[in-house]
């Protein structure tokens, strides 16, 4: 077993306690435990009052010792806090009466004399604060032991220190932004004259268990495991002159890049997609597509979007959207023969042109810059897991966008945009072929969301993804009607025919 990692503070005033405090409250979550130790005086309560404060969002949240209630629980956004001082408990038993299991289900745990409740879990956070007298009546010191993943946390949230202060960022805000469905999370910094930027915290991702010829999911479908892809692609789309954010600090090594901050505007309103901005994120696809672009930048090597990467993709349909939504019980005869169809269909993608394909290329990574000209309006997020594959695909990510309906008629008068702007820069631009590749990208991709949605569901516990599944089928059905998928569409219509059902699964 690891060492615990400990780390020591020098706290001058009560201010750096409360500093201190709010720093480790970026790194909590539910199901965390903190014990708090220290004579009185040393600073607990300071420790404790701002802990809770930030993580409630109100400054005024009043937290009144624990000491003769025991207990004290408060309501945040992501999980509740159970501040409880267990001095007085005698025996593990008398917290049942407390309703001490009740409350402390997926809560954060801050608790004085935490032994009294039993042997403590592995993974913890050990507080320890002594006065220093010797260096005056205000100083403090504190140490801090990290056991489990929480030193994993800790040693990020002194890396993103480290990051924020050597790039002048120090003093920001920092705004908690919803992360997204992989494990990235992001923050927005606010300097105190306005200036605003992005920090993206991009662990590398787990690698998970083997599932084809000894290599994980991950590795097969081409997915970036660490920042460096979505430094160097960032690099490349400027050079190429379009908006990705600049990149103002980073760390890769732990996984950090402080971002420029392209804003809230998006591409989408709530009546759903609005025309001009979806136009003109077609007219960057179309300006990218028509260009001779590296497949190595920098050193770093963008992974083929190969046939292995594309099916293993679709199997997700049959790992997790049959059993859990459809509730279609598959034969192994039926998973190799649907792996075996779209096999055949996804060979001529694999043969045929080659352009960076940014994969995530959809709503909620498109943001508006309304400042700028007309293909520099567009923001580009999210391009980490960029292969090199067919450009129709990229296309069919914007026009049959999983998280907002695109109505047939914008999605015709977009695609016909788009043939228009590759046949001006080429009229040896083949429209039947690419508008072939369109229908079976489309297909590929509304196959494999299925089963991510499906997955994040029921794996992750993220039902939200749930909503968008009509959409995504009906985008399915759309394509299946093309003749290059005829065989795939045979295999739903014998093995999943309730996809067909004019009612939901």
């Amino acid at each position: 077993m690891a060492e615990d990692a400990r780390y020591d503070y020098d706290l001058a005033d009560e201010a750096a306690t409360a500093a201190l405090a709010r720093r480790i409250a970026s790194v909590v979550t539910g199901g965390d435990l903190i014990t708090l130790s220290g004579d009185l005086g040393a600073g607990k309560t300071t420790f404790a009052r701002e802990l809770i404060r930030e993580l409630t969002g109100d400054p005024d949240q009043e937290v009144p010792s624990p000491t003769f209630t025991l207990m004290q629980v408060y309501e945040t956004t992501r999980f509740p806090i159970v501040h409880a001082d267990l001095y007085r408990i005698k025996s593990p038993d008398e917290l049942f009466e407390l309703g001490w299991d009740e409350a402390s289900e997926g809560a954060l745990l801050l608790v004085e004399w935490a032994d009294r409740a039993g042997p403590l879990p592995e993974t913890r956070l050990d507080v320890q604060l002594r006065l220093d007298a010797s260096r005056g009546d205000t100083h403090r010191t504190a140490t801090l032991v990290a056991s489990g993943t929480f030193d994993d946390r800790l040693r990020r949230a002194l890396s993103i220190d480290a990051l924020l202060a050597g790039a002048g960022w120090g003093e920001a805000s920092r705004t908690f932004m919803l992360g997204d469905a992989s494990t990235r999370a992001y923050e927005r910094l606010e300097k105190p004259d306005g200036a605003r930027a992005i920090l993206m915290i991009s662990p590398r991702r787990p690698d998970g268990p083997p599932v084809y010829m000894g290599k994980s999911y991950s590795t097969i479908a081409r997915l970036a495991e660490t920042v460096t892809p979505f430094l160097a692609m960032a690099r490349a789309l400027h050079a190429e002159n379009f908006s990705a954010p600049q990149i103002y600090a980073q760390a890769p090594e732990d996984g950090l890049a402080i971002l420029e901050d392209f804003g809230a505007l998006g591409i989408v309103d709530d009546d759903g997609p609005m025309p001009e901005r979806y136009g003109a994120a077609v007219s960057v696809l179309a300006a990218l597509h028509t260009r001779d672009l590296p497949a190595t930048i920098d050193g770093y090597e963008i992974p083929p979007y190969d046939l292995d990467a594309l099916s293993i993709e679709i199997e997700l349909l049959v790992d997790w959207y049959a059993p859990h939504v459809a509730r279609a019980h598959l034969s192994s005869g039926a998973r190799a023969t649907f792996v075996s169809i779209w096999r055949d269909v996804l060979n001529e993608i694999v043969t045929g042109p080659r352009t960076w394909t940014l994969r995530d290329y959809h709503s909620p990574n498109l943001m508006w810059l309304p400042d700028r000209d007309w293909l520099h309006k567009v923001g580009l997020l999210d391009f980490q897991d960029c292969v090199m594959g067919h450009p129709a695909y990229d296309l069919a990510s914007l026009l049959q966008d999983a998280r907002v309906t695109v109505s047939d008629t914008l999605e015709m008068k977009l695609l016909g945009q788009y043939l228009r702007q590759r046949r001006e820069d080429d009229p040896a631009f083949d429209i039947e072929s690419f508008a072939r590749a369109y229908a079976i990208m489309g297909a590929q991709r509304a196959t494999k969301v299925l089963g991510i949605f499906a997955r994040l569901d029921k794996r992750d516990d993220k039902p939200g993804y749930l909503a968008h599944i009509p959409r995504v089928r009906q985008y399915l059905l759309k394509d299946l009607s093309h003749p290059a998928l005829g065989s795939v569409k045979v295999w739903f219509e014998t093995h999943m025919p309730m996809l067909f059902a004019k009612d939901d699964a």
